[in-house]
């Protein structure tokens, strides 16, 4: 079956830099319509899509599904006498990446501006083979500075400027992370419309994850699961000298089961069920293992009283945090069946420790 590259690049080039996320979040909400039984909201600006299950109301759980909204980004800090920009960071940057790129300031209105930094021609030997450093970075608009002060202001959230477009069977752009895992709740929740599921699913679209998974914190104190899904990309680094252990996942070998990563460690319940349904409805999938970073799993896991049976749907991905993220397709299809099978047979499961 062929997923909705149109639908998903849409979401893909929407704007949303963490703790801005107004307009991603207008066009979820757009999408959500009539596919739940309510959608609400919280005061950080969580999304959550409620579907009731079918089990009597005292014997029914509550699971949690989070993908966050928000993208890598980052923020105005400082006009110069000449109208160039000085950015803070919202998220993990590898300053190399920010080289000959373009961004978007979303000041009064949208401003496009590039990425620049000393050119190499006049650069000193020594300045030739330094790291580069974020503070070596600065935003051109192309305006004067009166110009500039018109239109932008200290603490203007910025994002990337990057097209999607659709590779062999891959697909290409910038905020894969996580929009991928946008696209694959509101297509999972499409797919559960009118079918019966056991217990309550809450699909919650975060807010801030990159800076802290702090909309996942808050939105999991609030509905305190007993289950929970995080849903996020994972990094394939199946390329030219990675040896196979530090490869992750791979492109093109199935959705990814997490094991752990540096903020999580699955329930190995959840993690077992999890391996299970994927063969029994023949889903290819890998194991993930990320000994650094950390997804909404976290907050899903901890933030709720006594904790809950918590594991995660990977989407591997390759050269995460750049503007030329790519996943496979069938990577992104497989994600969304193990996540309907899974939430459609929770109940089905032995969870005795």
């Amino acid at each position: 079956m062929a997923i909705n590259t149109k639908l998903l690049a849409k979401i893909c080039t929407t704007p949303g830099a963490p703790g801005f996320e107004k307009k991603i979040r207008e066009l979820v909400l757009k999408e959500l319509k009539g596919l739940t039984d309510d959608v609400e909201l919280d005061n950080m600006g969580n999304i959550y899509a409620i579907k009731r299950g079918s089990v009597k109301i005292a014997e029914r759980k509550k699971i949690m599904i989070g993908a966050h909204m928000d993208e890598i980004g980052f923020m105005v800090t400082h006009i110069d006498d000449k109208g160039f920009i000085r950015f803070h960071t919202l998220g993990g940057f590898d300053p190399k990446t920010l080289t000959a790129q373009r961004v978007i300031i979303h000041g009064r209105k949208d401003v496009i501006g590039v990425m620049a930094s000393k050119p190499i021609h006049v650069m000193t030997a020594a300045e030739r083979d330094k790291v580069a450093k974020l503070s070596d970075y600065f935003i051109d608009t192309g305006l004067s500075v009166e110009e500039v002060k018109k239109l932008v202001q200290i603490g203007d959230p910025i994002t990337r400027e990057r097209e999607f477009i659709e590779m062999g069977n891959c697909v290409n752009g910038k905020s894969l992370d996580n929009r991928l895992a946008v696209f694959i709740l509101i297509e999972t929740l499409k797919k559960l419309k009118g079918k019966d599921v056991p217990y309550d699913i809450y699909g919650v679209f975060t807010v801030q994850e990159e800076v802290g998974i702090r909309g996942a914190n808050v939105s999991a104190m609030r509905i305190n699961p007993d289950f929970g899904f995080g849903l996020d990309t994972t990094i394939a680094f199946d390329l030219p000298g990675a040896a196979a252990h530090e490869m992750i996942t791979k492109l093109g070998e199935g959705t990814a089961i997490k094991i752990m990563d540096a903020s999580t460690i699955c329930d190995y319940r959840m993690v077992e069920f999890m391996k299970k349904t994927a063969d029994k409805h023949k889903i290819k999938w890998q194991p993930e293992i990320l000994t650094a970073g950390g997804t909404d799993t976290a907050g899903i896991q901890r933030m709720t009283e006594g904790g809950s049976i918590a594991g995660a749907v990977s989407i591997p991905t390759r050269h995460l945090h750049q503007v030329i993220e790519m996943a496979h397709k069938d990577d992104i299809q497989g994600s969304i069946d193990l996540l309907v099978a899974c939430v459609s047979e929770l109940d089905k499961h032995d969870w005795s420790f």
